[in-house]
Order: C-alpha cells, then structure tokens, then sequence
C-alpha cells in the first residue's frame, strides 16, 4: 500500500461519467455494484433500512456460507495504463472485506461477461488486507494497456469506491483520416498545466460530456493582479485543428471576457521556449453560459500543433473546451 501521490492528478479510468461500466458481478444482494464507479465520496444516512437492510452507497454481497469469494468485473471506460488503484470501505465497517486484490485484462471489440470470465487475467494489486470505513491506495507499476479490470473481495462484505487511476491509451486507428476531438481526455490528451483551479479542476475542460453544474467544468478564483489564467493541453497526437469549442455552460455570472489560443508543435522545440508558440485563434468575446464554435483561419488550422494554450481574460472558468480537427498521420 501507498499514499496516493504517485497517481494523484491522473483521471479514473473506471469512472462512471468517463463510459465506466460494472459489467458483471459474483453477488450484489445489499447494494447494487454499478455504486462502485459513481463519481464523488460516498454518503451514508442511518437507520434508513429496505427490504434488504441498511442502504449503502456501494457495493455489498450477501454472508459467504460457502468456499470461495467474490468479485465485480469493470469495463474501463477509459482503456489505459494503470498508475494507481484506490478501494475504499467508507461506511462499512462489521461487514467490509478482510482482503482485497486486483486483476486486470485487454480484450478488443466489445467482449460478453462470459468472455471476460474466460480471458486471462494478469493480477495488478497483490492480496491486501483491509480495514474499515478507510480508503486504501495501492501503486500499480505496469506499463500495459488494458481494458477490464476484476476486484476480488475476500470472503464478502461492502466496497463503497474502486478508482482505476492512470493514463488513457485509446485505440485511435478507427478514426483515421476523419475529424475527431483532439483536446478529448478519452482520445488521450491531459491538461499538463494551468494558472489554477480555486473552485474546481483544469483537468475538467476536457472530460467527457457536458458541464452539468459549476464543478464539472473549470473556475479559477477572481484575479486582482492585472494578470489572467491559462491552461495547457496536450493533444491526443499531433494534428491540424479546424474549429474549436469553448463553452462557458453554467457560468452565468464568472464567465471569462475573452479568450485565445495558441499552439505548438513540441516535435521541434521544448513546449516552455515561448518562441515556438503560434496564434491559433485571435482574442475571442466569449458570452456566459452559452457554447462558442469557432472556425480557424486556414493558415490556422493548416499549422501541426501538439500542444494547445487556453488563455482566459481576466478569470473565471469553462465548461469544456474541444478541439476538432484531424492526427497528423491520419
């Protein structure tokens, strides 16, 4: 076991809201295994009991009365590298697991639960006791691509959280020659730098799907400096960006004024030599909480770039920000 440090930052791969899915499971008798990839800390509320008994927010099997343990297969929705896993028993406390371990696959296309019980699994956490209501953080050190991952819990109990923390590797050869997001964290770009996220993550302009509130997206503290914020995305591979959207959704009073963007190929010179830096979209008047879809000058989107910067004038935020356009070698 270790401290999250070694992964902190990294997407979670298993996520719900990033396509994550618990495709099977040994038994969900007192709580439902899709609760194991749901986004934010779990909640607890006493004393409300079903049919079944106290409501977790997790996932929990029946009493094991026989040999054997159990076990919840994750489809990632994010295939990649796994740098960190985190299995937390917030909650359960006389009925948490002893031992838990984790294994892992890479099957292509769209496999059935009988192919993934079939496959052949490669274990990525060790067996590992555990303890209750307490997040337990392993570091995986495998430089492999995957696909699925299995929890198995020994010999029962509840599991409130599994996070699958690492770096996405999609599988791009299907969209070759097409127009695809090359700013989106699921086709593998990352937000490498910011100014800062006061009030939520850089890291979210880029996830999947639509802003649903403030937190989902990007808001940085108001600035009293003269300066303004900015972030940095590394694209999902080298390519020529035709229309870029930047959407200020939910941003109705802290929208950004303006914004602008600029691009670099790290190919031919370090991303930190401002002199590689060229003008991809002028200073743009943005309006709160409302998308923007721009079109780039052909000089513009003519340019290879592998970086991008977002600058925002003064402060404020973005729901997301999505670059179209086409891979280089595609």
């Amino acid at each position: 076991m270790t401290g999250p440090a070694g992964f902190a930052g990294l997407p979670d791969l298993a996520l719900r809201g990033n396509g994550g899915s618990v495709v099977a499971a040994s038994d969900e008798s007192f709580a439902a295994r899709e609760n194991l990839i749901r986004p934010g800390r779990p909640g607890f509320q006493p004393h409300t009991f079903g049919a079944k008994g106290q409501v977790y927010d997790g996932w929990e099997t029946r009493r094991r009365r026989e040999p054997g343990h159990d076990w919840a297969v994750v489809r990632l929705g994010m295939p990649g590298v796994v740098r960190g896993v985190v299995i937390d028993t917030a909650w359960f406390t006389g009925n948490h697991p002893t031992h838990a371990w984790l294994e892992a696959c890479a099957l292509p296309g769209h496999p059935s639960p009988a192919d993934l019980l079939a496959a052949d699994w490669t274990e990525l956490v060790p067996r590992a006791p555990l303890s209750g209501d307490a997040e337990h953080h392993f570091e995986v050190r495998d430089e492999r691509r995957w696909t699925h991952v299995r929890l198995n819990i020994h010999p029962d109990g509840g599991v409130a959280r599994l996070r699958v923390h690492g770096e996405v590797v999609p599988d791009l050869s299907i969209w070759a020659g097409m127009t695809i997001d090359l700013a989106a964290l699921r086709n593998g770009a990352m937000v490498t730098a910011s100014s800062g996220g006061f009030y939520s993550s850089a890291a979210n302009v880029i996830a999947p799907g639509l802003a649903r509130h403030q937190a989902e997206g990007w808001e940085t503290a108001r600035r009293r400096d003269g300066g303004n914020d900015w972030l940095v995305v590394r694209l999902a591979g080298p390519g020529m960006i035709q229309v870029a959207e930047l959407d200020t959704a939910n941003l109705v009073f802290n929208a950004p004024a303006a914004a602008r963007l600029t691009g670099v190929d790290a190919r031919h010179g370090p991303p930190g030599d401002p002199a590689g830096w060229a003008e991809l979209l002028p200073r743009t008047a943005l309006r709160a909480d409302e998308p923007h879809a721009v079109r780039l000058d052909p000089a513009a989107a003519a340019r290879t770039v592998t970086h991008v910067r977002l600058d925002i004038y003064p402060d404020g935020g973005l729901a997301r920000l999505r670059l179209h356009g086409r891979l280089a070698d595609g």
